[in-house]
């Protein structure tokens, strides 16, 4: 298997309250298409309290807006949350993140659809800390992971677009040559979505 997850960084996160049925709402902007692809996630904060209230803070604080997603495995994963691919810098996509990691929170199970924090291997982080801003999102279940990253919430609109989002052309270190774009990820009360029933990726 590849390593999907090269990442680093360290400190405490910043909490705030999020409300039991509180969403994150995620719109993605592929290319040149006009059309914004949205995704809605549940979060977990039963099983992973700080990693979601840290993933809250930075959503609520604009971090995520205009970064890229940088990994594409087709039908597989998806991965963003780099800071650094707010530029085109290319070499040094995947090594970013806010200036700290945390503590891990390793309970959930990587089934479809699964939202995980990303992480440095187990040769520089033996500790298992997360990264403190990138997520990869996963298009099938990878029980291959479990037990190895904190997984924070899951998927329960958008994961077909996800999928076809998996399926872009990508360079040689698997980030899409077209930019794939945050346009927005917003903390957002459940009950002013609106969620078509989920429905798993046709391949």
């Amino acid at each position: 298997m590849k390593h999907f997850l090269l990442f680093l960084l360290c400190g405490a996160a910043a909490f705030h309250n999020l409300r039991a049925d509180d969403v994150a709402v995620l719109k993605l902007k592929v290319g040149h298409d006009k059309r914004l692809k949205e995704v809605v996630i549940a979060l977990s904060p039963d099983a992973a309290p700080a990693t979601v209230e840290n993933f809250e803070k930075l959503c609520r604080k604009g971090f995520y807006k205009g970064l890229a997603v940088h990994r594409v495995f087709p039908h597989m994963l998806v991965q963003m949350g780099d800071p650094l691919s707010k530029h085109n810098d290319r070499g040094h996509i995947g090594t970013g993140g806010p200036g700290y990691t945390l503590a891990p929170e390793i309970r959930l199970k990587h089934t479809t659809g699964a939202v995980a924090m990303a992480r440095l291997p187990d040769n520089i982080n033996p500790a298992r800390r997360s990264n403190g801003s990138q997520f990869y999102i996963c298009l099938k279940a990878m029980p291959d992971l479990d037990g190895q990253y904190t997984v924070f919430g899951h998927v329960i609109a958008g994961l077909d677009s996800l999928d076809s989002i998996s399926q872009q052309p990508a360079d040689t270190n698997d980030n899409p040559l077209d930019r794939i774009v945050i346009k927005s990820l917003k903390i957002e009360p459940r009950e002013k979505v609106a969620i078509a029933p989920a429905k798993a990726p046709a391949h």
